[in-house]
Protein backbone atom coordinates (compact mmCIF):
# COMPACT_ATOMS: atom_id res chain seq x y z
CA UNK A 1 0.00 0.00 0.00
CA UNK A 2 1.61 3.08 -1.39
CA UNK A 3 0.46 7.27 -0.40
CA UNK A 4 -0.62 9.11 -3.76
CA UNK A 5 0.70 11.90 -1.54
CA UNK A 6 1.86 12.99 1.33
CA UNK A 7 -1.05 13.72 3.91
CA UNK A 8 -1.40 14.23 7.56
CA UNK A 9 -3.71 13.24 9.78
CA UNK A 10 -5.28 17.06 10.14
CA UNK A 11 -5.44 17.50 6.23
CA UNK A 12 -8.16 14.90 6.79
CA UNK A 13 -12.23 16.70 6.27
CA UNK A 14 -13.54 17.31 10.03
CA UNK A 15 -10.13 16.52 11.78
CA UNK A 16 -9.06 19.96 13.33
CA UNK A 17 -5.76 19.89 16.06
CA UNK A 18 -7.98 18.93 18.84
CA UNK A 19 -9.63 15.88 16.82
CA UNK A 20 -6.28 15.06 16.05
CA UNK A 21 -4.85 14.89 19.09
CA UNK A 22 -7.23 12.36 20.25
CA UNK A 23 -6.85 10.12 17.69
CA UNK A 24 -2.77 10.46 17.87
CA UNK A 25 -3.69 9.82 21.86
CA UNK A 26 -5.33 6.64 20.77
CA UNK A 27 -2.86 5.28 19.01
CA UNK A 28 -3.93 6.36 15.37
CA UNK A 29 -0.96 8.39 14.64
CA UNK A 30 -0.61 7.12 10.97
CA UNK A 31 -3.23 7.41 7.61
CA UNK A 32 -2.97 3.40 7.80
CA UNK A 33 -4.28 3.17 11.21
CA UNK A 34 -7.36 5.22 10.33
CA UNK A 35 -8.01 3.74 7.25
CA UNK A 36 -8.39 0.28 8.41
CA UNK A 37 -10.52 1.63 11.45
CA UNK A 38 -14.25 1.66 11.93
CA UNK A 39 -16.71 4.23 12.43
CA UNK A 40 -17.26 3.14 15.67
CA UNK A 41 -13.89 2.78 16.87
CA UNK A 42 -13.38 6.50 15.56
CA UNK A 43 -16.73 7.95 17.51
CA UNK A 44 -15.55 6.12 20.62
CA UNK A 45 -12.16 8.14 20.52
CA UNK A 46 -12.28 11.09 18.97
CA UNK A 47 -15.81 12.41 20.03
CA UNK A 48 -17.15 12.62 16.45
CA UNK A 49 -20.43 11.60 14.93
CA UNK A 50 -20.68 8.29 12.50
CA UNK A 51 -20.88 10.36 9.44
CA UNK A 52 -18.01 12.38 10.26
CA UNK A 53 -16.16 8.91 11.24
CA UNK A 54 -16.82 7.34 8.23
CA UNK A 55 -15.94 10.78 6.11
CA UNK A 56 -12.61 10.63 7.69
CA UNK A 57 -12.12 6.86 7.52
CA UNK A 58 -12.97 7.09 3.56
CA UNK A 59 -10.84 10.14 3.09
CA UNK A 60 -7.92 8.23 4.58
CA UNK A 61 -8.33 5.15 2.11
CA UNK A 62 -8.78 7.48 -0.92
CA UNK A 63 -5.49 8.80 -0.21
CA UNK A 64 -4.20 4.93 0.10
CA UNK A 65 -3.65 2.48 -2.98
CA UNK A 66 -5.48 -0.28 -1.03
CA UNK A 67 -5.17 -2.69 -4.24
CA UNK A 68 -3.48 -6.12 -4.44
CA UNK A 69 0.17 -7.54 -3.75
CA UNK A 70 1.41 -9.94 -6.61
CA UNK A 71 3.22 -13.06 -5.25
CA UNK A 72 6.18 -12.22 -6.34
CA UNK A 73 5.51 -8.77 -4.23
CA UNK A 74 4.70 -10.83 -1.08
CA UNK A 75 7.76 -13.17 -1.87
CA UNK A 76 10.13 -10.47 -1.61
CA UNK A 77 7.83 -8.96 1.37
CA UNK A 78 8.68 -12.26 3.49
CA UNK A 79 11.89 -12.03 2.74
CA UNK A 80 12.01 -9.38 5.40
CA UNK A 81 10.27 -11.79 8.13
CA UNK A 82 12.73 -12.15 11.17
CA UNK A 83 13.28 -14.95 13.33
CA UNK A 84 14.01 -15.98 16.73
CA UNK A 85 15.53 -19.06 18.26
CA UNK A 86 14.08 -20.64 20.88
CA UNK A 87 17.92 -21.99 21.84
CA UNK A 88 17.14 -25.17 20.70
CA UNK A 89 18.58 -26.50 16.91
CA UNK A 90 15.56 -29.33 17.03
CA UNK A 91 12.77 -26.82 18.28
CA UNK A 92 14.04 -24.22 15.60
CA UNK A 93 14.02 -26.43 12.68
CA UNK A 94 10.35 -27.76 13.55
CA UNK A 95 9.62 -24.14 13.50
CA UNK A 96 11.12 -23.29 10.08
CA UNK A 97 14.27 -21.61 11.78
CA UNK A 98 12.59 -19.99 14.74
CA UNK A 99 9.45 -18.02 15.96
CA UNK A 100 8.62 -15.60 12.74
CA UNK A 101 7.98 -12.52 12.97
CA UNK A 102 4.68 -10.58 11.23
CA UNK A 103 2.17 -13.14 13.09
CA UNK A 104 1.28 -14.53 16.31
CA UNK A 105 2.91 -17.54 17.70
CA UNK A 106 0.53 -19.98 20.34
CA UNK A 107 2.25 -22.17 22.87
CA UNK A 108 -0.27 -24.16 24.45
CA UNK A 109 -0.03 -26.77 27.73
CA UNK A 110 -0.57 -27.67 31.07
CA UNK A 111 1.42 -25.89 33.57
CA UNK A 112 4.93 -27.34 33.69
CA UNK A 113 5.43 -27.76 30.16
CA UNK A 114 7.96 -25.61 30.08
CA UNK A 115 5.28 -22.01 28.18
CA UNK A 116 6.99 -19.53 30.28
CA UNK A 117 10.27 -21.21 30.37
CA UNK A 118 10.52 -20.93 26.54
CA UNK A 119 9.17 -17.45 27.00
CA UNK A 120 12.10 -16.26 29.22
CA UNK A 121 14.55 -17.57 27.07
CA UNK A 122 13.12 -16.17 23.67
CA UNK A 123 12.72 -12.65 25.70
CA UNK A 124 16.91 -12.84 25.46
CA UNK A 125 17.11 -14.04 22.20
CA UNK A 126 14.69 -11.50 20.82
CA UNK A 127 16.78 -8.72 21.90
CA UNK A 128 19.44 -9.11 18.75
CA UNK A 129 22.65 -9.22 21.12
CA UNK A 130 25.78 -8.20 19.09
CA UNK A 131 28.72 -10.15 19.28
CA UNK A 132 30.35 -8.21 22.19
CA UNK A 133 27.15 -8.61 24.18
CA UNK A 134 25.01 -5.54 23.93
CA UNK A 135 21.33 -5.47 22.42
CA UNK A 136 20.45 -4.02 19.92
CA UNK A 137 16.60 -4.35 20.08
CA UNK A 138 13.93 -4.93 22.32
CA UNK A 139 11.37 -7.15 23.93
CA UNK A 140 7.98 -6.29 25.75
CA UNK A 141 6.45 -8.55 28.22
CA UNK A 142 2.63 -8.75 28.80
CA UNK A 143 2.29 -10.31 32.23
CA UNK A 144 -1.28 -11.55 33.26
CA UNK A 145 -0.47 -14.50 35.65
CA UNK A 146 2.87 -12.40 37.46
CA UNK A 147 4.89 -15.13 36.05
CA UNK A 148 8.21 -12.93 34.82
CA UNK A 149 11.29 -13.17 36.74
CA UNK A 150 13.97 -11.26 36.33
CA UNK A 151 16.15 -13.33 38.23
CA UNK A 152 15.67 -16.44 35.76
CA UNK A 153 16.85 -13.54 33.05
CA UNK A 154 20.16 -12.82 35.21
CA UNK A 155 20.37 -16.75 35.40
CA UNK A 156 20.47 -17.34 31.99
CA UNK A 157 22.63 -14.35 31.56
CA UNK A 158 25.41 -15.53 33.78
CA UNK A 159 25.34 -18.91 32.34
CA UNK A 160 26.07 -17.50 28.92
CA UNK A 161 28.29 -14.74 29.72
CA UNK A 162 26.16 -12.01 28.97
CA UNK A 163 25.45 -8.67 30.75
CA UNK A 164 22.11 -9.17 32.68
CA UNK A 165 21.71 -5.13 33.75
CA UNK A 166 22.37 -4.42 29.80
CA UNK A 167 19.72 -7.55 28.89
CA UNK A 168 17.04 -6.24 31.50
CA UNK A 169 17.01 -2.97 30.88
CA UNK A 170 15.99 -3.79 27.29
CA UNK A 171 13.47 -5.82 28.34
CA UNK A 172 10.22 -3.84 28.66
CA UNK A 173 7.21 -5.84 31.24
CA UNK A 174 3.74 -4.42 31.99
CA UNK A 175 1.49 -6.33 34.65
CA UNK A 176 -1.97 -6.46 33.53
CA UNK A 177 -4.41 -6.86 36.60
CA UNK A 178 -7.74 -7.90 34.12
CA UNK A 179 -8.95 -8.22 30.79
CA UNK A 180 -9.11 -5.05 29.64
CA UNK A 181 -6.01 -3.22 31.06
CA UNK A 182 -4.76 -6.31 28.80
CA UNK A 183 -6.31 -5.10 25.77
CA UNK A 184 -4.74 -1.74 26.49
CA UNK A 185 -1.59 -2.90 26.96
CA UNK A 186 -1.75 -4.68 23.18
CA UNK A 187 -3.17 -1.29 21.98
CA UNK A 188 -0.06 0.86 23.18
CA UNK A 189 2.61 -1.13 21.74
CA UNK A 190 2.40 0.74 18.42
CA UNK A 191 2.12 4.49 20.62
CA UNK A 192 4.85 2.87 22.67
CA UNK A 193 6.91 1.73 19.45
CA UNK A 194 6.02 5.39 17.56
CA UNK A 195 6.89 7.74 21.25
CA UNK A 196 10.10 6.02 21.61
CA UNK A 197 11.74 5.35 18.31
CA UNK A 198 12.94 1.57 19.71
CA UNK A 199 13.17 -1.74 17.45
CA UNK A 200 10.57 -4.08 19.12
CA UNK A 201 11.23 -7.39 17.77
CA UNK A 202 9.39 -9.23 20.12
CA UNK A 203 6.17 -9.00 22.15
CA UNK A 204 5.23 -12.01 24.65
CA UNK A 205 1.58 -12.34 26.15
CA UNK A 206 2.11 -14.63 29.15
CA UNK A 207 -0.96 -15.77 29.63
CA UNK A 208 -3.12 -14.91 27.03
CA UNK A 209 -6.55 -16.43 28.29
CA UNK A 210 -5.72 -15.99 32.34
CA UNK A 211 -8.26 -13.03 32.74
CA UNK A 212 -10.73 -13.77 29.96
CA UNK A 213 -11.31 -17.09 31.95
CA UNK A 214 -11.50 -15.85 35.31
CA UNK A 215 -13.81 -12.91 34.27
CA UNK A 216 -16.16 -14.48 32.30
CA UNK A 217 -17.96 -17.96 33.92
CA UNK A 218 -20.58 -19.54 32.74
CA UNK A 219 -21.84 -20.29 28.70
CA UNK A 220 -24.44 -16.97 29.45
CA UNK A 221 -20.97 -14.73 28.95
CA UNK A 222 -19.21 -17.07 26.49
CA UNK A 223 -20.36 -14.64 23.11
CA UNK A 224 -18.99 -11.44 25.12
CA UNK A 225 -16.20 -12.96 25.87
CA UNK A 226 -15.17 -14.74 22.46
CA UNK A 227 -16.05 -10.80 21.20
CA UNK A 228 -13.17 -9.46 23.37
CA UNK A 229 -10.95 -12.14 22.68
CA UNK A 230 -11.90 -11.73 18.82
CA UNK A 231 -10.60 -7.68 18.85
CA UNK A 232 -7.60 -8.47 21.40
CA UNK A 233 -6.01 -11.01 18.94
CA UNK A 234 -6.33 -8.70 16.16
CA UNK A 235 -4.53 -6.03 17.94
CA UNK A 236 -1.78 -8.47 18.53
CA UNK A 237 -1.61 -9.56 15.01
CA UNK A 238 -1.97 -6.06 13.38
CA UNK A 239 1.16 -4.82 15.51
CA UNK A 240 3.26 -8.10 14.68
CA UNK A 241 2.19 -7.24 10.96
CA UNK A 242 2.46 -3.33 10.70
CA UNK A 243 5.86 -3.56 12.79
CA UNK A 244 7.48 -6.94 11.55
CA UNK A 245 7.59 -8.16 15.14
CA UNK A 246 6.99 -11.78 16.86
CA UNK A 247 4.02 -11.86 19.08
CA UNK A 248 4.54 -15.32 21.11
CA UNK A 249 1.20 -15.90 23.62
CA UNK A 250 1.13 -18.68 26.10
CA UNK A 251 -2.55 -20.19 26.39
CA UNK A 252 -3.82 -22.68 29.21
CA UNK A 253 -5.52 -26.01 27.96
CA UNK A 254 -8.43 -28.26 29.84
CA UNK A 255 -9.40 -31.49 29.40
CA UNK A 256 -11.96 -32.60 26.73
CA UNK A 257 -14.44 -35.51 28.73
CA UNK A 258 -15.71 -36.12 24.79
CA UNK A 259 -12.45 -37.92 24.16
CA UNK A 260 -11.50 -41.37 25.38
CA UNK A 261 -8.67 -42.39 23.32
CA UNK A 262 -5.29 -40.86 22.79
CA UNK A 263 -4.69 -37.02 24.28
CA UNK A 264 -8.07 -35.06 25.58
CA UNK A 265 -5.89 -32.43 26.05
CA UNK A 266 -7.13 -29.09 24.40
CA UNK A 267 -6.09 -25.38 24.09
CA UNK A 268 -8.95 -22.77 25.52
CA UNK A 269 -10.10 -19.96 23.05
CA UNK A 270 -11.92 -21.96 20.70
CA UNK A 271 -11.58 -21.18 16.97
CA UNK A 272 -11.02 -17.11 17.82
CA UNK A 273 -7.24 -18.18 19.30
CA UNK A 274 -7.31 -21.15 16.95
CA UNK A 275 -7.71 -18.81 13.13
CA UNK A 276 -5.52 -15.68 14.52
CA UNK A 277 -2.52 -18.56 15.27
CA UNK A 278 -0.57 -18.49 12.61
CA UNK A 279 1.41 -21.27 14.40
CA UNK A 280 -0.06 -23.55 17.01
CA UNK A 281 2.33 -25.44 19.23
CA UNK A 282 1.44 -28.30 21.71
CA UNK A 283 3.73 -28.08 24.66
CA UNK A 284 4.01 -31.66 27.35
CA UNK A 285 6.41 -33.46 29.99
CA UNK A 286 8.55 -35.66 28.11
CA UNK A 287 10.72 -38.25 29.95
CA UNK A 288 13.75 -37.54 32.31
CA UNK A 289 13.16 -33.68 32.59
CA UNK A 290 12.73 -33.22 28.90
CA UNK A 291 9.77 -31.62 27.29
CA UNK A 292 8.32 -32.76 23.92
CA UNK A 293 6.73 -29.67 21.53
CA UNK A 294 4.35 -31.12 18.90
CA UNK A 295 3.34 -28.62 15.51
CA UNK A 296 0.04 -28.93 15.14
CA UNK A 297 -0.98 -25.96 13.14
CA UNK A 298 1.38 -23.99 10.92
CA UNK A 299 0.67 -22.47 7.29
CA UNK A 300 3.56 -23.50 5.59
CA UNK A 301 5.51 -26.45 7.71
CA UNK A 302 4.36 -30.37 8.02
CA UNK A 303 3.35 -31.52 11.47
CA UNK A 304 6.10 -32.54 13.25
CA UNK A 305 7.38 -32.53 17.36
CA UNK A 306 11.02 -32.58 18.97
CA UNK A 307 12.12 -32.79 22.63
CA UNK A 308 14.08 -30.30 24.25
CA UNK A 309 15.34 -29.56 27.93
CA UNK A 310 14.90 -26.75 30.29
CA UNK A 311 18.64 -26.20 31.98
CA UNK A 312 20.19 -23.53 33.88
CA UNK A 313 21.47 -21.84 30.58
CA UNK A 314 17.97 -22.06 29.10
CA UNK A 315 16.01 -23.72 26.19
CA UNK A 316 18.33 -26.55 25.16
CA UNK A 317 18.86 -29.19 22.61
CA UNK A 318 17.96 -32.76 24.71
CA UNK A 319 21.94 -34.24 25.55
Amino acid sequence: MSKKEEMKIEDLPGVGAATAEKLKDAGYTTLMAIAVATPGELVEVAGVGEGVARKIINAARGNMEMGFFSGEDLLIKREKIRKISTGSKAFDALVGGGFESGSITECFGAFGSGKTALAHQLVINGLSIDESGDPQSYSIWIDSENTFRPERIKEICDNNGLDALKILRNIKVVRAFNSDHQMMCAEKIADLIEKEKIDVKLVIVDSLMAHFRSEFVGRGTLADRQQKLNKHMHALMKVADTNNLCVYVTNQVMSRPDVFFGDPTAAIGGNIVGHNSATRIYLRRGKKDTRVAKLVDSPHLPDGECCFQITSKGIEDVN
